[in-house]
């Protein structure tokens, strides 16, 4: 009996300890809601107009419906509208159905990248290492994905396109090892050197893309690539419709967030990743290779932010522009954060940041709402999941239970 009562015990505070994990990323992304709310209030010119004319009750109500219109628009364009959606369904109109969709496609398409870039910097999180790098391990992974699609041609589908994705994960793999084995081998930080990687990627992409470049497309005005060949196409699920570039490349997304989690928790080379970024010494102390699991960790990391360029020009771009800067590696970041460096965690993180961005159009377009709002809310998200004591304080919260395992996002400088 009391084996029994202290196994309830233990149980009951692992779910009080997951619940509190939960609560502060959800009260984290309610709170930064509510200040965009006043924001938008505050910077809406009718809402003082209501203020002068009609008071101090009209100017609130104003206020309030200025808000409405803004978070409504904002939930629309992230994934549609519900009435239209409900009829094109009862009337059985196939068009209006994509229409209708398109929305949450858009959503999902945009939360592809996110996945793979939130991925790599988790993972980097779980060794003790801050992969800022993702941004150019995309642009690298890019140039290599679209040299394989567009310079392979007669190659069927089912080799081409894996050679392209391959492609990818080895150009961002590439460009994470070089930092990791200046990290394990010098002890030189990895966010000095990611940042610098990052600078060396712009500029190298540049240069091939340039007018005249060794893989500018020829006769061509712009800074791009030429177009891939259609057999390195990921297959898209509305073939018929050209708008809607929802394609495989999400649920690739998702058997990676799959792979990361059975790596991590299920593998022996996980359990020295994550070993090493609690404790380098230790790891030493036990046999683990501390060098090689770093070099390994960038590598993974850096191949799994690969995968997010290589799906943007394979699923949807099908070339390479100059301008291929998303900021897709930087949220990630934020969204290895919020997720806890937790596949699942990032997977939900992605998804919440893809729907921002896929509706803060369709809210500036109908609410005239700028697009910095939505920059604005994921600044605020990261900052109270940065410093959760914030939102403890503020709802009164319980501490961080004192010896609870978490994970190491970064050691002192020079040490391994």
């Amino acid at each position: 009996m009391t084996q029994e009562k202290e196994k309830d015990k233990k149980e009951k505070r692992i779910l009080k300890i997951n619940w509190q994990a939960m609560a502060v990323p959800l009260l984290a992304i309610f709170t930064a809601l509510v200040l965009g709310a006043l924001i938008i209030a505050f910077t809406d010119e009718t809402v003082y107009a209501a203020f002068r004319e009609s008071g101090f009750f009209g100017g609130i109500g104003r206020a309030v419906e200025v808000i409405r219109i803004a978070y409504g628009a904002l939930f629309i364009g992230a994934f549609g509208d519900p009435k239209l959606l409900w009829e094109a369904i009862v009337h059985g109109d196939g068009e209006a159905f994509t229409q209708a969709i398109y929305p949450f496609t858009e959503t999902l398409r945009v939360t592809t990248p996110y996945i793979f870039a939130g991925l790599a910097v988790a993972l980097g999180f779980q060794g003790g290492l801050f992969n800022i790098g993702a941004e150019g391990q995309y642009f690298i992974a890019g140039l290599a994905t679209v040299f394989v699609g567009y310079s392979l041609k007669g190659v069927p589908a089912i080799i081409h396109l894996p050679l392209a994705l391959l492609a990818g994960i080895a150009g961002g793999a590439f460009w994470g090892a070089i930092p990791g084995y200046l990290k394990a081998k010098t002890g030189a930080h990895e966010v000095i050197n990611t940042i610098m990687m990052n600078y060396i990627a712009f500029r190298f992409a540049e240069f091939m893309l340039d007018v005249g470049g060794p893989m500018a497309r020829p006769d061509s005005f712009r800074p791009v690539s030429p177009e891939i060949e259609p057999s390195a196409y990921l297959p898209q699920f509305f073939p018929s419709n050209s708008a809607i570039r929802f394609n495989w490349g999400f649920f690739l997304a998702l058997a990676a967030a799959a792979f990361v989690g059975w790596l991590l928790y299920k593998t022996t080379l996980g359990y020295e990743i994550r070993t090493v970024g609690q404790n380098p010494h230790a790891a030493r102390y036990a046999g683990i290779s501390v060098p090689k699991t770093i070099i390994l960790t960038m590598a993974i990391s850096g191949g799994l932010a690969g995968l997010a360029g290589a799906t943007d020009i394979l699923g949807v771009l099908h070339f390479m522009p100059n301008a291929f800067a998303s900021g897709y590696g930087f949220d990630a970041i934020a969204l290895a954060l919020l997720g806890k460096s937790n596949p699942v965690g990032v997977v939900l993180a992605s998804l919440l940041f893809g729907a921002l961005r896929a509706g803060a159009r369709y809210m500036q377009g109908i609410a005239h709402i700028p697009l910095d709002i939505t920059s604005i809310l994921q600044g605020v998200i990261i900052v109270f999941i940065a410093a959760p004591e914030i939102i403890q304080t503020l709802y009164r919260l319980k501490q961080k239970i004192e010896g609870e395992e978490g994970v190491v996002f970064t050691r002192g400088w020079g040490q391994m």
